[in-house]
Protein backbone atom coordinates (compact mmCIF):
# COMPACT_ATOMS: atom_id res chain seq x y z
CA UNK A 1 0.00 0.00 0.00
CA UNK A 2 1.11 3.66 -1.12
CA UNK A 3 1.28 6.32 1.63
CA UNK A 4 -1.08 8.42 0.92
CA UNK A 5 0.33 11.02 2.91
CA UNK A 6 4.26 11.38 3.03
CA UNK A 7 6.18 14.64 4.93
CA UNK A 8 9.71 14.99 4.08
CA UNK A 9 12.32 16.68 6.27
CA UNK A 10 14.65 17.69 3.58
CA UNK A 11 17.98 18.15 5.41
CA UNK A 12 21.43 18.16 4.86
CA UNK A 13 21.90 20.46 2.10
CA UNK A 14 24.74 22.62 3.77
CA UNK A 15 26.85 19.58 4.62
CA UNK A 16 26.60 18.11 0.78
CA UNK A 17 28.05 21.55 0.01
CA UNK A 18 30.80 21.36 2.83
CA UNK A 19 31.98 17.97 1.88
CA UNK A 20 32.58 19.47 -1.89
CA UNK A 21 34.35 22.86 -0.44
CA UNK A 22 31.53 24.83 -1.88
CA UNK A 23 29.67 27.99 -0.45
CA UNK A 24 25.91 26.31 1.08
CA UNK A 25 24.30 27.70 -1.77
CA UNK A 26 25.36 24.96 -4.10
CA UNK A 27 23.66 22.70 -1.51
CA UNK A 28 20.35 24.84 -2.05
CA UNK A 29 20.69 25.03 -5.11
CA UNK A 30 21.34 20.76 -5.83
CA UNK A 31 18.25 20.11 -3.42
CA UNK A 32 15.90 22.00 -5.29
CA UNK A 33 16.82 19.41 -8.31
CA UNK A 34 16.28 17.17 -5.73
CA UNK A 35 12.37 18.24 -5.11
CA UNK A 36 11.85 18.21 -8.70
CA UNK A 37 12.59 14.79 -9.34
CA UNK A 38 10.95 13.82 -5.77
CA UNK A 39 7.86 15.56 -6.36
CA UNK A 40 7.62 13.61 -9.76
CA UNK A 41 8.50 10.68 -8.29
CA UNK A 42 5.78 10.94 -5.55
CA UNK A 43 2.78 11.78 -8.10
CA UNK A 44 3.96 8.55 -10.41
CA UNK A 45 3.56 6.31 -7.47
CA UNK A 46 0.21 7.54 -6.41
CA UNK A 47 1.10 9.71 -3.38
CA UNK A 48 -1.92 12.02 -2.47
CA UNK A 49 -0.16 14.53 -0.91
CA UNK A 50 3.21 15.36 -0.12
CA UNK A 51 4.59 18.15 2.52
CA UNK A 52 8.07 19.14 2.22
CA UNK A 53 9.67 21.26 4.88
CA UNK A 54 11.76 24.19 3.09
CA UNK A 55 12.18 27.07 5.47
CA UNK A 56 11.48 26.99 9.35
CA UNK A 57 11.01 29.85 11.70
CA UNK A 58 14.20 29.19 13.34
CA UNK A 59 15.63 29.22 9.74
CA UNK A 60 15.80 33.25 10.36
CA UNK A 61 18.43 32.89 12.53
CA UNK A 62 20.84 31.98 9.51
CA UNK A 63 22.97 35.02 7.65
CA UNK A 64 21.27 37.31 5.21
CA UNK A 65 22.74 36.09 2.66
CA UNK A 66 21.87 32.96 2.89
CA UNK A 67 18.32 33.71 3.48
CA UNK A 68 18.55 35.50 0.38
CA UNK A 69 19.65 32.84 -1.89
CA UNK A 70 16.89 30.49 -0.43
CA UNK A 71 14.32 33.07 -1.27
CA UNK A 72 15.62 33.79 -4.72
CA UNK A 73 16.00 30.05 -5.34
CA UNK A 74 12.14 29.77 -3.98
CA UNK A 75 11.70 32.38 -6.51
CA UNK A 76 12.81 30.51 -9.51
CA UNK A 77 11.34 27.24 -8.73
CA UNK A 78 8.12 29.15 -8.27
CA UNK A 79 8.47 30.29 -11.53
CA UNK A 80 9.29 27.89 -13.71
CA UNK A 81 9.37 24.20 -11.95
CA UNK A 82 5.77 24.58 -10.37
CA UNK A 83 4.40 25.84 -13.41
CA UNK A 84 5.53 22.68 -14.91
CA UNK A 85 4.61 20.56 -12.43
CA UNK A 86 1.14 22.47 -12.55
CA UNK A 87 0.62 20.85 -15.57
CA UNK A 88 1.41 17.10 -14.32
CA UNK A 89 -1.79 18.06 -12.03
CA UNK A 90 0.24 19.02 -8.90
CA UNK A 91 -1.83 21.46 -6.49
CA UNK A 92 -0.03 23.94 -4.36
CA UNK A 93 -0.47 24.57 -0.68
CA UNK A 94 1.47 26.94 1.81
CA UNK A 95 1.85 26.01 5.45
CA UNK A 96 3.32 28.79 7.16
CA UNK A 97 3.17 32.40 7.73
CA UNK A 98 3.85 34.38 4.28
CA UNK A 99 3.64 38.14 6.04
CA UNK A 100 7.78 38.05 6.57
CA UNK A 101 8.53 37.25 3.47
CA UNK A 102 9.12 39.96 0.18
CA UNK A 103 6.06 41.19 -0.97
CA UNK A 104 6.85 40.08 -4.82
CA UNK A 105 8.17 36.47 -3.76
CA UNK A 106 4.97 36.28 -1.57
CA UNK A 107 2.77 37.19 -4.47
CA UNK A 108 4.35 34.60 -6.85
CA UNK A 109 3.38 32.24 -4.30
CA UNK A 110 -0.04 32.89 -3.88
CA UNK A 111 -0.43 33.20 -7.56
CA UNK A 112 0.72 29.57 -8.26
CA UNK A 113 -1.65 28.44 -5.16
CA UNK A 114 -4.80 29.94 -6.93
CA UNK A 115 -3.71 28.62 -10.60
CA UNK A 116 -2.91 25.18 -9.34
CA UNK A 117 -6.30 24.79 -6.85
CA UNK A 118 -8.38 22.88 -9.33
CA UNK A 119 -5.48 20.40 -9.80
CA UNK A 120 -6.68 17.26 -8.38
CA UNK A 121 -3.26 14.31 -8.55
CA UNK A 122 -0.44 15.30 -6.28
CA UNK A 123 -0.89 18.19 -3.51
CA UNK A 124 1.92 19.12 -2.78
CA UNK A 125 2.52 21.55 0.72
CA UNK A 126 5.67 23.66 0.77
CA UNK A 127 5.89 24.21 4.50
CA UNK A 128 7.51 28.06 4.94
CA UNK A 129 8.30 30.17 7.65
CA UNK A 130 6.58 26.81 9.23
CA UNK A 131 7.07 25.97 12.87
CA UNK A 132 4.83 23.44 14.23
CA UNK A 133 4.06 24.89 17.43
CA UNK A 134 3.18 28.44 16.15
CA UNK A 135 0.89 26.32 14.12
CA UNK A 136 -1.13 25.04 17.17
CA UNK A 137 -1.03 28.34 19.35
CA UNK A 138 -2.81 29.57 16.24
CA UNK A 139 -5.11 27.37 15.81
CA UNK A 140 -6.32 27.44 19.54
CA UNK A 141 -5.96 31.39 19.54
CA UNK A 142 -8.46 31.26 16.04
CA UNK A 143 -10.85 29.11 18.46
CA UNK A 144 -10.75 31.37 21.04
CA UNK A 145 -11.85 34.48 18.74
CA UNK A 146 -15.01 32.14 17.89
CA UNK A 147 -15.71 31.41 21.17
CA UNK A 148 -14.96 27.73 20.93
CA UNK A 149 -14.91 26.27 24.47
CA UNK A 150 -14.65 22.72 24.41
CA UNK A 151 -12.39 21.54 21.14
CA UNK A 152 -12.15 18.11 19.95
CA UNK A 153 -8.84 16.61 18.10
CA UNK A 154 -10.86 16.84 15.25
CA UNK A 155 -11.89 20.18 15.43
CA UNK A 156 -8.31 21.19 16.38
CA UNK A 157 -7.25 19.67 12.98
CA UNK A 158 -9.80 22.07 11.08
CA UNK A 159 -7.95 24.78 12.31
CA UNK A 160 -4.54 23.79 11.06
CA UNK A 161 -2.15 24.56 7.91
CA UNK A 162 -3.31 21.22 6.41
CA UNK A 163 -6.82 20.96 7.23
CA UNK A 164 -9.20 18.38 4.93
CA UNK A 165 -5.94 16.48 4.40
CA UNK A 166 -4.82 13.05 6.08
CA UNK A 167 -2.32 13.33 8.38
CA UNK A 168 1.35 11.67 7.23
CA UNK A 169 1.29 8.13 7.16
CA UNK A 170 5.53 8.56 6.67
CA UNK A 171 7.61 11.06 7.89
CA UNK A 172 11.60 10.95 6.14
CA UNK A 173 14.00 12.86 7.29
CA UNK A 174 17.53 13.13 5.49
CA UNK A 175 20.66 13.39 6.45
CA UNK A 176 20.76 11.19 9.52
CA UNK A 177 19.61 13.25 12.41
CA UNK A 178 17.07 11.87 14.28
CA UNK A 179 14.84 15.09 15.79
CA UNK A 180 11.48 16.35 14.79
CA UNK A 181 12.61 20.34 14.17
CA UNK A 182 9.69 21.77 15.08
CA UNK A 183 7.65 20.01 11.92
CA UNK A 184 3.81 18.83 11.88
CA UNK A 185 4.22 17.88 15.98
CA UNK A 186 0.51 17.28 15.59
CA UNK A 187 -0.13 15.76 12.56
CA UNK A 188 2.90 13.09 13.20
CA UNK A 189 1.25 11.63 15.98
CA UNK A 190 1.01 8.37 14.61
CA UNK A 191 3.36 8.41 11.42
CA UNK A 192 6.14 5.83 10.91
CA UNK A 193 9.49 7.32 11.00
CA UNK A 194 12.09 6.66 8.39
CA UNK A 195 15.35 8.22 8.61
CA UNK A 196 18.82 8.03 5.96
CA UNK A 197 22.16 8.94 5.93
CA UNK A 198 21.70 10.28 2.61
CA UNK A 199 21.76 13.86 2.37
CA UNK A 200 19.19 15.34 0.78
CA UNK A 201 20.96 16.96 -2.66
CA UNK A 202 21.68 13.03 -2.63
CA UNK A 203 18.14 11.36 -2.05
CA UNK A 204 16.71 10.07 -4.94
CA UNK A 205 13.60 8.35 -6.51
CA UNK A 206 14.80 5.03 -5.45
CA UNK A 207 15.78 5.94 -2.12
CA UNK A 208 11.90 7.35 -1.72
CA UNK A 209 10.70 3.93 -3.13
CA UNK A 210 13.10 2.13 -0.34
CA UNK A 211 11.51 4.05 2.26
CA UNK A 212 7.92 3.71 0.85
CA UNK A 213 8.86 -0.52 1.00
CA UNK A 214 10.43 -0.02 4.54
CA UNK A 215 6.96 1.38 5.09
CA UNK A 216 4.81 -1.26 3.39
CA UNK A 217 6.49 -3.89 6.17
CA UNK A 218 5.56 -1.97 9.53
CA UNK A 219 2.67 -2.75 11.20
CA UNK A 220 0.91 0.24 12.24
CA UNK A 221 -1.30 -0.29 15.63
CA UNK A 222 -2.11 3.05 16.32
CA UNK A 223 -2.07 1.79 19.93
CA UNK A 224 -4.42 -1.62 19.61
CA UNK A 225 -2.28 -5.05 19.77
Amino acid sequence: MIPEHIAIIMDGNGRWAKKRSLPRVFGHRQGVKTVKKIVKSANRLGVKVLTLYAFSTENWKRPKTEVDALFSLLSRFIKKDLKELSNAGIKLRILGDLSKFPQDLKSEILSVCKDTENNTDLELNIALNYGARQEIVKAFEEMLKQGIKNPTEELVSSFLYTAGQPDPDLLIRTSGEFRISNFLLWQIAYSEIYVTNKLWPDFTPKDLEDAISEFQKRDRRFGGI
